[in-house]
């Protein structure tokens, strides 16, 4: 049994809110300035090159990539053989949460109630995740969630009888449906089977998946492919100026299910889908 303070993710968490608003996955900022070189067309290109210097500004200024600095979404990976002292694991994550965002110098953008909409103050309670695995370590993932791209999600209970290729056309409505609102080119999580809730979950996760990594089920890779390719016929482009860069990259989390049903949701994420990683 491993003891770990909970100190120690106060801290994770604080500065992981702070440097994942700030700096992008390096694989996502390289398909950014790919697909910059991509663009024929002045407009598109010009604004594929506008978020390029925005990244490099960002980084050398030491300031968010972008204005929304999101909800803090945490996912906590808790090996079975750690033992938590010194106070609540939940409290630890939102104090460190609140600190990252006030002394980070954060939006804060969290109401404490959804329908009398006062401001928190400083952007807790996040959203937390846990899962139990093997191990004594634990490691923390902070996903900055902005809601210009999270309002244009959507999930749907499809019946059995659905297709591989009705599920293709549902993600690239989403998309078409997303249309300029979620500030493209954006980056689409994929959660197919399971239940109402863990499919969006696995959409949700999916957005914390490397770019450059592909499912590694064969069928769900060529389906990551054809979706990509497809949303980026339909002409939205950066910023949805039109352009062949409507989509940064689509990734699939798939899961059992009952035999009644197949849940597929979708978790649209911005140009500046956020997300880093530690071990504590």
């Amino acid at each position: 049994m491993r003891e770990v303070n909970v100190s120690a993710v106060e801290q994770a968490v604080r500065d992981l809110c702070i440097s994942a608003n700030k700096i992008l996955p390096l694989d996502l900022e390289k398909r950014i300035c790919d697909c910059a070189e991509c663009e024929v067309c002045e407009l598109p290109k010009s604004i594929m090159n506008t978020l390029k210097e925005n990244m490099q500004s960002a980084r050398e200024l030491d300031i968010p990539v972008c204005q929304d600095t999101g909800m803090a979404v945490v996912f906590a990976e808790i090996g079975q053989d750690v033992h938590f002292v010194g106070g609540s694991f939940e409290a630890a994550v939102n104090k460190g949460v609140a600190r990252g965002y006030t002394e980070g110098y954060l939006r804060c953008s969290v109401v404490g109630d959804p329908l009398r909409r006062v401001n928190t103050g400083d952007n807790t309670p996040a959203v937390i995740h846990t899962k139990i695995v093997d191990g004594d370590k634990v490691k923390i993932t902070v996903a900055p969630k902005g809601f210009g791209s999270e309002n244009m999600s959507a999930l749907r209970m499809f019946t059995p009888a659905a297709t591989r290729e009705d599920i293709i056309d549902y993600v690239v409505g989403v998309a078409k449906t997303a249309g300029s609102n979620p500030c493209p080119p954006m980056v689409l999580g994929v959660g197919i089977g399971g239940t109402f809730e863990q499919c969006a979950l696995m959409a949700k996760t999916a957005l914390c998946r490397s770019i450059s990594e592909a499912n590694p089920d064969e069928f769900y890779s060529s389906m990551e492919k054809e979706i990509l390719e497809k949303v980026n016929m339909l002409d939205i482009g950066p910023q949805g100026f039109g352009g062949k860069t409507t989509a940064l990259a689509v990734m699939i989390e798939a899961r059992p299910t009952h035999i009644a049903g197949l849940p597929v949701a979708v978790n649209v994420g911005c140009h500046v889908t956020r997300h880093e990683s530690t071990i504590v």
